[in-house]
């Protein structure tokens, strides 16, 4: 994990400049726009309203988890969403000789002592997954991953709903759902008799 402009390390540097890279446009814009855009189906202002209702509903979201993760890359934080994602990926492998080698790979990416992509978690959570490690089961990230899940609810979350482009996707989607009703209210209307062909 990255830990203040004076301590980043050549590795740091170079993951904060490819992640930049990838997500340049949203990082200088802060515009979630494309998710208006570029998306089958179309984000509409309900979905977007409901990822307010609770954090559960925004990881639900193809959408939300998109705006989410483009958001914490934008914050330098994106290991703790990869971090959740992995877990839930891990526990839906179905073979079980599979699971040590995830589970190996995941621990070294995110929780060990050389991790790249260090999550922020207490050291009896790191000795307890650590442990769990020495015969890998569905359920052994659980406790680290829950720490994470509300570490994000807590602070992430809140932070995502008042960014400026939460913000300005709302208001966005907010025009174009207007814009659409008036459509269909003149559509709707009938004919004005100057209207009709005489």
């Amino acid at each position: 994990m990255c830990r203040g402009i004076t301590g980043l390390s050549n590795n740091c540097l170079e993951r904060a400049k490819r992640l930049k890279a990838c997500v340049g446009g949203f990082l200088q814009r802060q515009d979630l726009s494309s998710l208006c855009k570029y998306r089958k189906p179309r984000l509409t202002l309900e979905e977007c309203l409901m990822w307010k209702e609770s954090f559960e509903k925004l990881l639900t979201s193809k959408h939300g988890l998109y705006a989410f993760k483009a958001f914490l890359v934008s914050e330098f934080s994106e290991e703790n969403i990869a971090f959740y994602l992995a877990c839930e990926d891990y526990k839906s492998t179905k073979s079980a000789a599979k699971m040590p080698s995830k589970a190996k790979r995941i621990y070294e990416e995110f929780i060990g002592s050389e991790a790249t992509r260090e999550v922020n978690i207490d050291y009896e959570t790191r000795d307890i997954t650590q442990a769990n490690l020495k015969s890998p089961t569905a359920s052994c990230f659980d406790m680290a991953q829950y720490r994470i899940y509300i570490l994000m609810e807590k602070d992430c979350y809140p932070r995502f709903l008042r960014s400026t482009a939460y913000r300005n996707l709302v208001n966005q989607l907010t025009v174009k759902s207007a814009k659409a009703r008036n459509k269909k209210a003149i559509a709707a209307r009938p004919p004005c008799e100057e209207d009709e062909p005489k």
